[in-house]
């Protein structure tokens, strides 16, 4: 029998990480994509390489250089834990650092894209009529890309939610704290628990499923305008 009442913590502790990790890159990510459409500078492709990592190497790698990186003996997290008394290991914002990183490329690559789809002559005629640089991105370069930023967030969204190794091997699996939705499934299918692994599995399903189709519209709604 599907026991339906035990994917709801996962499920809403899997929200939360996915939403904090789409927010921080919907900055970071849009930030780093308009860097890389707009400057030119030596060594540009090869960031743009490092900075895709994320997406190819495998994720027990990936998890191992954030605990190299934010563990209690990284230097970042050395210093977090001694200046602020901030641990990431172990707790739901360690989650939220794995599976942003992880994340990341979807939306640094999707918006470089889109940033450097805009015409520049629309941007160009809008400074000739005094906007400011500001301005100019805000009121023309943004609204022209904001599809393709938007789909890339959503596919960030969805990779989030369903992110397991990099997230087991920085917040471990502790049940209603950093347990979260892929985590659960595979302790349900370890244990024998066949009904609530059954629930787990058909909410991510559905959930990807959505989240692909809304990313499909918006891309190609891009592509015609």
């Amino acid at each position: 029998m599907t026991d339906w009442s035990a994917a709801w913590i996962p499920l809403l502790l899997s929200l939360k990480v996915a939403g904090w990790a789409t927010g921080l890159n919907l900055l970071l990510g849009t930030a780093v994509g308009l860097l890389l459409a707009r400057s030119r500078f030596p060594g540009r492709e090869l960031a743009d390489s490092l900075l895709t990592l994320p997406m190819v190497l495998p994720p027990t790698v990936l998890g191992y250089y954030l605990l190299v990186v934010v563990g209690k003996r990284g230097w970042l997290g050395a210093w977090l834990d001694e200046t602020f008394g901030i641990q990431l290991i172990f707790t739901w914002q360690g989650a939220v650092v794995a599976a942003t990183i992880v994340a990341f490329p979807l939306v640094m690559k999707a918006a470089r894209t889109a940033f450097e789809g805009v015409d520049g002559q629309l941007e160009n005629a809008a400074r000739v009529l005094g906007l400011s640089e500001p301005a100019v991105f805000f009121r023309v370069t943004l609204p022209l890309a904001w599809r393709g930023i938007l789909a890339g967030l959503l596919l960030a969204f969805a990779r989030a939610l369903g992110e397991f190794g990099a997230t087991l091997m920085v917040a471990g699996s502790i049940p209603g704290r950093t347990q979260t939705l892929s985590i659960a499934i595979y302790e349900a299918v370890q244990a024998g628990q066949d009904g609530e692994a059954n629930a787990l599995v058909l909410i991510v399903s559905v959930t990807c499923v959505i989240v692909l189709v809304l990313a499909s519209r918006l891309v190609g709604g891009s592509v015609r305008r």
